[in-house]
């Protein structure tokens, strides 16, 4: 099959072809002739299989297709809500990148940056508006926004909205869209509370699923090298030097943990950068950059702060530390095998973190390999210690953490049922200052 099949305008695909891609993939290829078809999607894909450009670019060929006359300035027909900065800028140039050669214009808005130089983009109007919920909630309280004749509405990557405390914020933007309008639904874990949020949104959705729920690429080599603690960051070291790794991306799990480990690489002669949510957006954005293009070996990120990260060819991604929420870990190691290439996903687990692998193993419904390196044999008379949740951990952009249980749609504490109203107002509160 070829993006020709798939019924695209002329522009689209001279804008694919300058892109270098020939073939779409499976998402792209079943989700396109839907999404031009006018339905609602319900999109199941892990993260890395082309589905930003499978709503992108159906998304402008519809807004061609039902360009409205106006005057003054042009009204806001598409909105993409996403979790994260990151996120948020990788989809303004994904809009940008294959929406080059028509006269669309779009822009992005997030938090952690001047709101004055968004409004003014706002303010002289545009057609596609993709946008963080707390920032985007900012600008309609100031009146830089109409969300009055939006024509489609994409949710991307839902269920991060969901575990960072979203949901109110993103009712309050639904009630000020149209009742009718086409809704592009994206998620890679369908939880009860994301079933019961696409329920209520899309109407006769079509079911897309590109890959089997809660599974890892399949073009991903998944190892455990069993490590004590104390010696994590020597082993990572030691890993990059033998075998000369030239771009490295590491998850740790907290902001703390992420800069320290960050100084330790530097000290080793390792140049690297971190980024997290107590990052200035500049900050971020440079260190990303200098990723990309090899200036910086190793990024060592939180959950969070990695979201939005799209490079096709990264090789390897290490685990320093096992995520709390075993559906983190996929969420990880697919920035990795992205585009049709292979990738290395290693995870270096202490003794400390063997509940948290046994979680993650049950989800994958596989056993992943573990290769002991020499010199690095974990002591077998150290005990298991109990792993907490530290600022900056998966939980939100403040590093107020949550129970992960309670995230993923588990019954809270019990002590935590008798506050539960103070809970869900503080939570509100804390959820509108997230993406801001």
């Amino acid at each position: 099959m070829s993006f020709e099949s798939l019924g695209l305008r002329a522009e689209l695909l001279r804008a694919v072809s300058e892109k270098g891609y020939n073939t779409p993939t499976p998402i792209q290829s079943q989700a396109i002739p839907l999404i031009l078809e006018g339905r609602d999607i319900m999109g199941g894909a892990q993260t890395g299989t082309g589905k930003t450009a499978g709503f992108t670019l159906p998304l402008l060929q519809r807004l061609m297709a039902t360009e409205k006359p106006h005057k003054g300035r042009r009204p806001l027909r598409a909105l993409v809500l996403t979790p994260t900065r990151e996120l948020a800028a990788q989809v303004a140039e994904s809009i940008q990148t294959y929406g080059k050669h028509l006269p669309l214009k779009s822009t992005v808005v997030f938090g952690g940056v001047s709101i004055n130089p968004q409004k003014q983009k706002l303010i002289k109007g545009v057609d596609i508006l993709v946008a963080t919920p707390g920032r985007l909630l900012d600008h309609v309280g100031q009146r830089s926004v109409n969300l009055s004749q939006i024509d489609i509405l994409v949710l991307d990557e839902a269920d991060r909205m969901l575990d960072m405390g979203f949901i109110r914020d993103i009712r309050k933007v639904l009630a000020l869209l149209p009742k009718q309008k086409q809704t592009l639904f994206f998620s890679a874990t369908f939880s009860s509370d994301i079933k019961k949020l696409a329920n209520e949104l899309l109407t006769s959705p079509a079911l897309i699923e590109v890959a089997q729920r809660n599974t890892a690429a399949e073009r991903i080599t998944q190892v455990i090298h069993p490590v004590d603690k104390g010696r994590k960051h020597e082993l990572l070291s030691f890993l990059i030097g033998s075998n000369n790794w030239k771009q490295v991306l590491v998850f740790t799990r907290t902001k703390h943990g992420a800069n320290k480990l960050t100084t330790q690489l530097e000290k080793s002669g390792i140049h690297s950068a971190a980024i997290h949510g107590n990052k200035s957006q500049g900050a971020r954005t440079k260190a990303l950059s200098d990723f990309k293009s090899g200036k910086v070996r190793v990024l060592v990120a939180t959950d969070i702060a990695a979201r939005g990260i799209d490079i096709d060819q990264l090789p390897h991604v290490v685990n320093f530390e096992l995520p709390h929420v075993p559906e983190d870990y996929i969420h990880r190691i697919g920035r990795t095998g992205r585009a049709g290439n292979e990738g290395e996903a290693m995870s270096l687990v202490c003794v400390d973190e063997l509940k948290l692998l046994k979680d993650i193993e049950h989800l994958i419904k596989r056993e992943i390999p573990k290769t002991v390196i020499d010199g690095f044999k974990p002591d077998p008379s150290i005990k298991p210690q109990p792993i907490t949740q530290g600022r900056g951990g998966n939980s939100n952009r403040n590093g107020r953490n949550a129970s992960p249980k309670h995230r993923h749609g588990g019954q809270p504490p019990l002590h935590a049922k008798n506050n539960r109203g103070n809970r869900s107002r503080r939570n509100a509160a804390q959820a509108s200052q997230r993406s801001r």
